[in-house]
């Protein structure tokens, strides 16, 4: 099956999906990795990509589309996707669609994850960094401790420059803004599951593994 995994900025759909592909053998789809990806192969396709990105540019739906094919198209990941980050917009869900009915695939499952403002803004803001072995800490929710790693006795603690308040209420407000309309689809398409993104990780894991074994079964 294919699963499409939408949450906004601090949802946990980065760590929920690495969890999703180790239970059921999925393949993670991130559009964000398939671009890095493509710029480290120096291929006139990815310098193109690197251009645009060193620029501050955003990367056009054709050059994203053209990516999600070469990964739809190979046989070894044929009804076995994870979507993380992708489609953004309804423009890139009805193509995804048409890409997907292209290779014989179609989508089985939206996960919606669901988390208050508030705690999405603690989770962003809260976030710090270990400056050796880049492990990640949260003021609020999960405090640094000593790390693994002997060298780390030395670190800093950093932050990411965009992991500021407002910062986070125009990424959240865009989000709800462009996101909206792609849930609404899915809706339609009645393959939406809404999931309670406010628990312990491990507890949504187990919602997710419940809804995803069901319709396996």
């Amino acid at each position: 099956m294919n699963i499409v995994i939408f949450g906004p900025p601090g949802a946990g759909k980065g760590t929920q999906s690495l969890r999703l592909v180790k239970e059921f053998n999925l393949s993670q789809l991130s559009t964000g990795d398939l671009l890095r990806d493509e710029v480290n192969k120096k291929t006139n396709f990815g310098n193109q990509i690197e251009e645009i990105m060193k620029t501050g540019g955003l990367v056009s739906d054709d050059i994203i589309n053209n990516l999600i094919e070469k990964k739809i198209s190979d046989p070894q990941f044929k009804n076995k996707i994870i979507f993380d980050g992708f489609p953004r917009n309804l423009d890139q869900a009805k193509k995804l669609d048409i890409l997907l009915e292209k290779y014989d695939q179609k989508m089985s499952l939206a996960i919606n994850l669901k988390v208050d403002n508030e705690i999405l803004t603690k989770r962003i803001t809260g976030r710090v960094i270990c400056s050796v072995c880049n492990k990640t800490f949260n003021i609020f929710f999960n405090p640094p401790k000593s790390c693994e790693i002997k060298e780390c006795s030395k670190r800093k603690l950093n932050q990411r420059s965009d992991d500021n308040e407002e910062t986070i209420v125009k990424r959240l407000k865009t989000y709800d803004e462009k996101t909206f309309p792609v849930l609404d689809y899915y809706l339609k398409k009645g393959i939406i599951k809404n999931v309670d993104g406010m628990q312990e990780i491990s507890a949504i894991s187990d919602q997710l593994f419940t809804v995803i074994r069901a319709l396996r079964s």
